[in-house]
């Protein structure tokens, strides 16, 4: 093959460009006239040209469409041993081209966020300003359930009250039992009325029963005894001493003595009203076990008494508990009057003075009012109203106003 021969073919496979592609930068060198040497040992400057004459034009969507083209081997196992710089300078406008969409999408990202923004402050405005509008609205109050307290004197000292039976001192009349055992009988009920000596409840008593009788017994052998003695004594005063028979006498005493206490403790298991009055409250069940400090409470871990009793209801004691910071105001004794008014009612009761007991003491009745104070101590004045047909019980708490004739 001669040098004219080869010419042709690069001509021929370099005048195939793509009918997309750039011109080439510069022209391909002309093949010399050694076409044998140019075959073998291609010039390199020659094959970058030509190849950046035939690089695939980059698109904006970031990939380059490769092209195959007719070229020579020699060219072939040049381009397959070298690596070309037209393809490293495309790359980083492939990358700039990449990076593109992402920017665009940021942009519709950012507006949205925006828009939510907006919307959720918007929403924050109109809930204020509904808030606003509703808890504004002036509500209508409603009525009282009762009547609040109103002080009906001029000038008046104010007192918490607890009404108690009336009785000439005391609060109400506790009833412990003086022995221990069982209840065997609760004869009584709670609000029931009773009269002195009126059986309330029985204790188990056979064991002092039998201590009774045994007295008894006792006694009858110590009498039999002495009536002998006495008798031999009469006949024959010199068949038995003076002495043997007054021992026997004293024996007799001794033994009546102690049949009066053993039926004496035996009255004690049977239990009686000490006065006349009504039953508040009985804390005894038969076959709980009573002892002298009362029935043991399982609740509240305490002794009860067995009966709680008070005085005849006709009239009824208020005792009011004056703080220690007000006795200085209190009216004079010959002026005193008061009114009371039991706590949630419209009742308002006059009430009459009785006492006032002398002794400041610490303040332990409370009516549960917010602002009370519970570190005071306190003057208890006791008054007296007629019960009638009142709502009232003993225990319950009023309000009192004390003021001046």
């Amino acid at each position: 093959m001669n040098a004219d021969e080869s010419k042709p073919e690069v001509e021929a496979a370099e005048s195939k460009p793509d009918a997309g592609a750039s011109p080439p930068s510069a022209k391909p060198t002309e093949p010399t006239a050694n076409a044998g040497a140019v075959r073998q040992q291609p010039d390199p400057k020659a094959l970058a040209l030509t190849h950046d004459a035939k690089a695939p034009e980059s698109k904006p969507g970031g990939k380059a469409e490769p092209k195959t083209e007719a070229m020579p081997e020699p060219m072939r196992e040049a381009k397959a041993g070298s690596k070309p710089k037209a393809i490293a300078e495309t790359k980083p406008a492939i990358k700039a081209d990449e990076s593109k969409p992402a920017t665009q999408t940021a942009a519709p990202k950012r507006k949205l966020g925006n828009t939510v923004i907006f919307t959720i402050a918007t929403l924050g405005i109109l809930a204020g300003l509904v808030a606003a509008y509703v808890f504004g609205m002036a509500r209508k109050s409603q009525p009282p359930v009762f009547q609040p307290i109103s002080n009906p004197y001029g000038s008046a000292i104010y007192a918490n009250g607890m009404i108690e039976s009336d009785l000439p001192s005391g609060e109400n009349i506790n009833i412990f039992p003086q022995v221990s055992g069982p209840i065997i009988k609760v004869l009584v009920k709670e609000g029931q009325s009773v009269k002195a000596g009126a059986l309330l409840f029985t204790i188990e008593d056979s064991v002092q029963r039998a201590n009774t009788k045994l007295a008894e017994a006792t006694l009858k052998l110590d009498r039999d005894q002495y009536d002998k003695d006495r008798a031999s004594y009469d006949l024959e005063p010199k068949s038995i001493s003076r002495n043997v028979v007054d021992v026997a006498e004293d024996t007799v005493t001794q033994a009546a003595a102690s049949l009066k206490a053993a039926n004496a403790l035996l009255q004690y298991y049977s239990v009686k009203a000490p006065v006349d009055g009504v039953v508040l409250a009985v804390n005894a069940a038969v076959g709980g076990y009573v002892s002298p400090q009362g029935n043991f409470d399982t609740y509240t871990e305490l002794f009860d008494p067995l009966v709680v009793m008070s005085g005849p209801q006709e009239y009824m004691d208020v005792r009011c508990y004056v703080d220690e910071i007000l006795v200085s105001k209190l009216p004079t004794l010959w002026h005193i009057e008061a009114e009371m008014q039991p706590m949630g009612t419209d009742i308002k009761v006059p009430l009459e003075f009785v006492r006032v007991q002398p002794y400041i003491s610490p303040k332990i009745e409370l009516s549960n009012q917010k602002q009370e104070q519970v570190d005071l101590r306190v003057l208890p004045v006791i008054f007296r109203f007629e019960k009638k047909d009142l709502p009232v019980y003993p225990g319950q708490m009023v309000d009192v106003f004390i003021g001046q004739k």
